[in-house]
């Protein structure tokens, strides 16, 4: 017998981004194990990719491309050869290009977050095709840019030294759930004497082992860091050095939030006067006498309309206090931008040739999908390709993208491992690798280390790497450049910039043997300032935002769907509707390992006691939740982990292995966010009554 152990990374959309070794044995992988050398991972991994030989062997795993013999979602295929399916799919695609490309989009997410298999050759195809883009912002993208007005750049507190801070907001976030490893610091840095404060609607597992949970409303988290603020400028806890020194726009800060006493924030967020001012009594003068408070946010709390804004509000708080001049000071929102990543060179934008397609951003497909041709929007949608994605599940307004998808008049080509919901409405459906089985390099956002992932096992099946996917797809239309040619191990090389200083020792060889490199980065990154803005400070005051039509300054925006903006709404759904991630799935990932979902057991809704009581909902009982959008089924859970007025339906389902065949996206929206043209999937009201026998 053979035994290899062959070094991997963990490829889900996870700011953990594990270091694996996978165990070989004769060609067969037999186990996946976290490297206990990688100073994050530490030989831990989570209950999900733990299990990562299961999906890989998974029965129902797709090997063979298939061809649609029944109607669109009813999930009956054939068998045909690659050549077949290729030869299909370009006979299907040049007439629609020849007549407009930008009638072809690719719909695609981090179902990897691979460099090379996400989007290298994949968008190589479409640049050259001269598709539709695609706006993917269905996670992050407005927190990302609250952020960015902010402090410059997706750039903060290195996960390696939360343990050595002394108060520590987990703001909107379950690392338990989803950002294990981040867990494990913040658990040193409670056996060391630190406070935990998570801030969330939910009494999620990790805010249920913090010291304290502050249970606001959806929606409400710039107030609550608006009444921070006041406080921290009343009781003058701030760092006026800093100020001085690393920030922009403090006068103007310090006019705005004087509005927001205690008890308007209080009564705004639905928590107590109390709980505003120790929570910022708590962090000014932890921060005061000169010990690191770090916050961490997660992007729960930008998921609605005033999102970006939220975000941006927040991370005004660390420069306030100097938290920034230690090293476990300051806030981590994500760490991707600190990686000097060449998605230009892999992606090669220039083979547009000066075309500029329009753009379709990936939450408003349902929509789309049914649009006609127009002067404003253009030509209808006739082709979608789908890959690292299942917006049959995860997209919002679910019912609206099953109408867009079930037109018989629209090729849809779907890349996938398993026959998820969008599978069932593909026309032709390719088998794609696992990350067992190809090659890919991966930064990380919850980290600060480069990572490679070794193929360690052959292609069970027929199935393919994406990458080559879209080279058999792009020569089969006649597509001949050279780019096309290149192995994923010459787009690998290329995939950070060694000229960049944070990647100077970038070798791709080098890093495939030894799996990870952290970058040259400071252990404070701000404790001089120096922030990637155009001041080069902490912006409390944006002109950029100003100049792009927000509000240059922290402030609340209600969400859509409240008593605040719409009453109306608010007194035929009263109640507010959150969906967070289960924790034995990964957004839609995962679903269908049967170990994984049998602890999960079925779709539940948490609903509070008082808000049970009075709809004579008992608990296990059946219940429907509804909208004017749509309504699906959960077996309730009579809780006070939902605050009153909040249900909570930890998500995402496969809609096929839900009882009703729905999901909690039944119910949400396709608005879009205050920025960065991102989903509010937590900004929705409901009603819940028992479901009928």
């Amino acid at each position: 017998m053979t035994k290899t152990i062959v070094r991997g990374a963990c490829p889900h959309d996870c700011p953990d981004t594990c270091a694996l070794l996978v165990t070989v044995e004769d060609g067969v992988a037999t186990e996946v194990k976290g490297d206990p050398d990688h100073p994050t991972t530490a030989g831990v991994l989570c209950t999900k990719v733990s299990r990562y030989v299961e999906r890989t062997y998974h029965p129902d795993r797709l090997l063979y491309p298939m061809r649609r013999v029944g109607k669109k979602g009813e999930g009956k295929f054939e068998r045909i050869t690659w050549e077949q399916a290729l030869d299909e799919i370009a006979h299907r695609l040049q007439p629609i290009a020849a007549r407009d490309p930008q009638a072809i989009l690719p719909y695609s997410y981090c179902g990897t977050m691979g460099l090379v298999q996400g989007e290298a050759m994949a968008m190589r195809f479409f640049n050259t095709l001269g598709a539709s883009l695609l706006d993917r912002t269905v996670c992050a993208n407005a927190g990302a840019t609250g952020y960015k007005y902010t402090i410059g750049g997706s750039i903060g507190t290195d996960t390696e030294q939360f343990q050595d801070a002394k108060l520590v907001l987990i703001w909107g976030g379950n690392p338990i759930a989803s950002n294990l490893h981040l867990w494990m610091r913040l658990q040193e840095a409670k056996r060391r004497g630190a406070k935990l404060i998570a801030i969330d609607p939910y009494r999620s597992l990790t805010a249920e082992k913090c010291h304290q949970h502050i249970a606001l409303m959806p929606g409400t988290d710039a107030a609550l860091a608006l009444g921070m603020m006041h406080v921290l400028v009343k009781e003058n806890l701030l760092d006026h050095d800093y100020i001085e020194k690393h920030t922009f726009g403090f006068a103007q800060l310090k006019d705005r939030v004087a509005e927001w006493t205690p008890e308007r924030t209080a009564a705004t967020c639905g928590i107590t006067v109390e709980e505003v001012v120790d929570l910022a009594r708590a962090y000014g003068r932890t921060a005061r006498a000169g010990e690191p408070v770090a916050i961490r946010m997660n992007y729960g709390l930008q998921r609605v309309h005033g999102g970006g804004m939220a975000v941006r509000t927040i991370a005004c708080l660390p420069a306030l206090v100097g938290a920034w001049r230690h090293a476990a000071g300051g806030v981590q929102l994500s760490t991707s931008g600190t990686f000097p990543a060449n998605k230009t060179v892999l992606q090669r934008p220039d083979l547009l040739r000066g075309k500029l397609p329009r753009t379709i951003n990936m939450n408003t497909i349902g929509a789309d999908l049914q649009r006609d041709a127009s002067p404003d929007f253009g030509p209808k949608i006739d082709a979608v390709i789908v890959y690292n994605s299942n917006p049959l599940a995860i997209a919002p307004d679910s019912a609206q993208v099953q109408r867009g998808f079930e037109r018989e008049d629209l090729f849809t080509v779907v890349l996938e491992h398993f026959q998820t919901d969008t599978a069932d409405y593909a026309d032709i459906l390719l088998p794609a690798t696992t990350q067992l089985e190809h090659v890919d390099a991966h930064l990380a956002y919850g980290h600060l280390y480069m990572m490679a992932n070794n193929a360690a096992i052959a292609p069970l099946g027929e199935s393919k790497p994406n990458t080559e996917i879209f080279r058999l797809i792009a020569k089969r239309m006649g597509m001949n450049d050279p780019i096309f040619d290149e192995t994923d191990d010459e787009l690998a090389a290329q995939a950070f910039d060694k000229k960049h200083e944070r990647a100077v020792h970038f070798d791709w060889s080098s890093l495939k043997r030894t799996g990870w490199q952290k970058l040259n980065m400071p252990v404070a990154p701000f404790a001089e300032g120096g922030f990637p803005t155009p001041s080069g400070k902490c912006e409390f005051y944006s002109a950029s935002m100003q100049a792009d039509g927000l509000d240059p300054l922290p402030t609340y925006i209600p969400n859509y769907e409240s008593v605040a903006s719409n009453p109306e709404l608010a007194e035929k759904y009263p109640l507010a509707m959150i969906s967070p991630p289960a924790r034995n799935f990964l957004n839609s990932t995962f679903v269908n390992v049967q170990s994984l979902r049998a602890t999960e057991g079925e779709p539940h809704l948490d609903i509070h006691p008082a808000d049970a009581a009075s709809r004579g909902i008992a608990d296990g009982e059946m219940v429907r939740i509804f909208n004017d959008r749509g309504a699906f089924v959960a077996r309730a859970r009579v809780t006070a982990k939902a605050r009153a007025g909040l249900v909570v339906g930890l998500s995402v389902w496969w809609k096929k292995l839900a009882s009703d065949g729905k999901n909690a996206n039944e119910v949400t929206s396709q608005r879009l966010t205050d920025m960065g043209r991102a989903p509010t999937f937590y900004d929705t009201l409901v009603q819940v009554e028992k479901a009928a026998p």
